[in-house]
């Protein structure tokens, strides 16, 4: 094993995977010193490139392979022969190679055979930015947290509130996931497919989308990004409160214990 600054200097290219926010720092430490001409600087995702935090010289290649699952879920899809889609982008070509390297690390990966489409830097970050904030994490933690919490408060039981909100969630998911909105529909029932109809934009309506106008010019205009960084410089007094306090919610809680009684869902705690 050897030091990030020595793996760098041996190194003609450097795939940056560490977190975004420890990335810079990193950066200027161990990475920067070592960069010679026609070295490629590779990311997995363009947050510090696109907010300005690393800034490379002009003499290496920069570039970017972003599979669209996380690390372990990349790693298990290759192994099953399988892959995960990737976007790949080109920030700098200064060997005028950039685009080949690019292309041979997403399929060393897996990822060209799911399919390799092409972005750049400021589109993958704030589309990733706005898709985790908006609807994967941000949209529907919250809009379970409010279903389960709208039913307990109506008088129903925690762990019936818990399946309807929670645990179904992943078949709806997996539908989305295999066939899109129609196979969703066309696999429930026509009550719940009403249902659908009938009360989704009541739930998700204009003043949302409206919401999720004001969260995209945040992501666009760097707001979001300052507040981040400067969050982090302050040793994240905010997040980790918020990060606490997630984890106490009653449908935390009342999940924990459900899932253990049901081991073949190989339950995790964290």
């Amino acid at each position: 094993m050897v030091s990030t600054a020595q793996a760098c200097e041996e190194a003609d290219t450097i795939m940056v995977l560490i977190p975004d926010t420890k990335q810079a720092q990193v950066y200027q430490e161990a990475i920067a010193p070592n960069l010679n001409p026609g070295d490629t600087l590779m990311f997995g995702h363009g947050f510090n490139i696109r907010y300005g935090q690393i800034i490379p010289p002009d003499f290496v290649d920069v570039s970017m392979v972003a599979p669209k699952a996380p690390g372990h879920r990349v790693r298990e899809l290759f192994v099953e022969g399988i892959g995960t889609p990737v976007l790949v982008a080109v920030y700098q070509d200064a060997s005028g190679q950039a685009w080949e390297r690019t292309l041979a690390y997403a399929k060393a990966i897996g990822g060209t055979r799911a399919g390799a489409l092409k972005t750049t830097f400021k589109e993958e970050t704030e589309t990733d930015l706005f898709g985790e904030q908006s609807v994967l994490c941000g949209g529907v933690s919250a809009l379970i947290k409010a279903g389960f919490d709208t039913l307990v408060e109506a008088g129903y039981q925690p762990e019936v509130a818990y399946f309807e909100c929670m645990h179904e969630m992943k078949l709806i998911v997996d539908l989305f996931y295999r066939g899109g909105l129609a196979y969703m529909r066309y696999s429930v029932s026509d009550t719940a497919e009403h249902g659908d109809y009938h009360a989704g934009d009541r739930v998700i309506n204009e003043q949302s989308k409206a919401a999720m106008k004001e969260i995209l010019a945040d992501i666009q205009s760097g707001a979001y990004a300052e507040e981040w960084i400067e969050e982090n410089a302050k040793g994240r007094p905010n997040f980790n409160a918020r990060r606490a306090a997630e984890r106490d919610l009653l449908i935390e809680r009342v999940g924990k214990d459900l899932r253990r009684m049901m081991p073949w869902l190989d339950p995790i705690e964290v």
